[in-house]
């Protein structure tokens, strides 16, 4: 009787969630085709996190680990490359260390080769890049345009904070346009039910780099929801596969 009550109590909460959609601000969002399963709420990707650590989230752990130390092994001339260009071209450490929010609204350390002068950088994360920034290096434009500044986060999949696909890891209290993203997306820290990713839905679908309007920002979280809700080893593969193409022509169609 009791495990019947609770499995009654449990479809029961997935119903009610389900009749709740995604909760975003209508005076900027209207506008916009936002790509989220008809009735996908940000509960409802808690849900599914939680439906999944039985089989998925342990496949894609191992996915996770093979890839990152593959990567690893691989871009290991290139990482040695980069890393000399950063240390003779400007005074500072190689690798830049910041806070971020990870699985479960954790903080973590997230990892990436430095691109900025270090008197000049935002160790909060709140400022935004903009376009010529003069707080970026020289070798820092480019890793930053061919997204190579991304590569040791490799170190941070490997020690369990990231996954190698999943939403973008962002720091606390990020702000887009002038407002914070839960005043734009009340439910926006329900994307950390899985871990953040290096790269995502949203990255090849060229919702990434400067953030210039509302409905920008808004794409972004929910291509994050969307992935949480579809969210699968297939789709993992698909992303990867075309991370490289998307960052060679700015989009592609997933």
């Amino acid at each position: 009787m009791l495990k019947q009550a609770e499995d009654f109590s449990q479809e029961s909460l997935v119903r009610d969630r389900r009749r709740r959609p995604i909760s975003i601000d209508t005076r900027v969002a209207t506008t916009i085709p936002l790509a989220i399963p008809t009735g996908a709420s940000a509960l409802d990707d808690v849900a599914f996190a939680i439906r999944a650590k039985g089989g998925f989230l342990a496949c894609k752990r191992c996915l996770d680990v093979t890839v990152a130390i593959l990567a690893l092994v691989v871009l290991a001339p290139l990482l040695l490359a980069i890393s000399l260009a950063i240390a003779l071209s400007s005074k500072g450490p190689v690798l830049f260390r910041q806070k971020r929010l990870g699985h479960n609204n954790i903080p973590f350390t997230l990892i990436k080769f430095r691109s900025m002068y270090v008197d000049r950088q935002d160790l909060s994360g709140i400022a935004h890049t903009v376009e010529r920034d003069p707080r970026i290096t020289r070798v820092g434009r480019i890793i930053r345009r061919t997204y190579l500044d991304e590569l040791p986060q490799l170190l941070n999949v490997l020690r369990g904070d990231m996954s190698v696909v999943g939403p973008r890891a962002q720091v606390m209290g990020m702000r887009a346009v002038g407002r914070c993203y839960e005043d734009l997306v009340p439910d926006y820290r329900a994307r950390h039910a899985v871990r953040p990713g290096i790269t995502g839905l949203a990255q090849v679908r060229g919702l990434r780099g400067e953030i210039k309007d509302a409905e920008h920002a808004i794409a972004r979280v929910a291509a994050d929801f969307e992935y949480i809700h579809q969210a699968s080893l297939w789709l993992d593969l698909k992303i990867l596969a075309l991370t490289v193409p998307s960052v060679i022509m700015g989009r592609v169609e997933c």
